[in-house]
């Protein structure tokens, strides 16, 4: 089933995030921003489970979550708060996928993205690729910005 599917790459790349995390052996080195680089590693990850929680959590899981796209971008907090953000998003993210059926996948996702329709589907895997998109720059920006 697709919903088992997304469960175990969301949840192994969700650890990878936090391997990719607590790899930075300066810790203030998460939060910096190279020239020519527009995010941080740290906000990249905000924006990561910010994004996911809104978008799965909120939106088809039906829980109170409400998105700070202007923190994600421009918030700081520390490691274990980053971490404990990621962990909270992970968990919200499976619990919603474990309890969408086949049929909620070939439906249109409730709200519009992009300025179209497109089916659950459709969007469940663009939000696989985004974040898999994102994780490549974090790893990208340790190597850059940790040596």
């Amino acid at each position: 089933m697709l919903n088992q599917t997304l469960i175990s790459l969301f949840e192994r790349d969700f650890d990878r995030l936090n391997t990719e995390l607590n790899a930075y052996k300066s810790k203030e080195n998460i939060w910096e921003k190279a020239p020519g680089i527009l995010n941080s590693a740290g906000n990249l990850s905000l924006h990561l489970a910010d994004n996911l929680h809104h978008f799965i959590g909120a939106v088809l899981g039906k829980s109170d979550y409400i998105r700070d796209r202007e923190f994600e971008f421009g918030g700081t907090v520390n490691l274990e708060e980053l971490l404990e953000r990621n962990e909270a998003a992970k968990t919200i993210v499976i619990d919603t996928l474990q309890n969408l059926t086949e049929d909620d996948f070939s439906i249109n996702y409730p709200i519009q993205v992009f300025g179209k329709e497109m089916t659950t589907e459709f969007f469940m895997s663009h939000l696989y690729g985004h974040f898999n998109y994102h994780l490549g720059q974090i790893n990208y920006h340790r190597r850059l910005l940790d040596t």
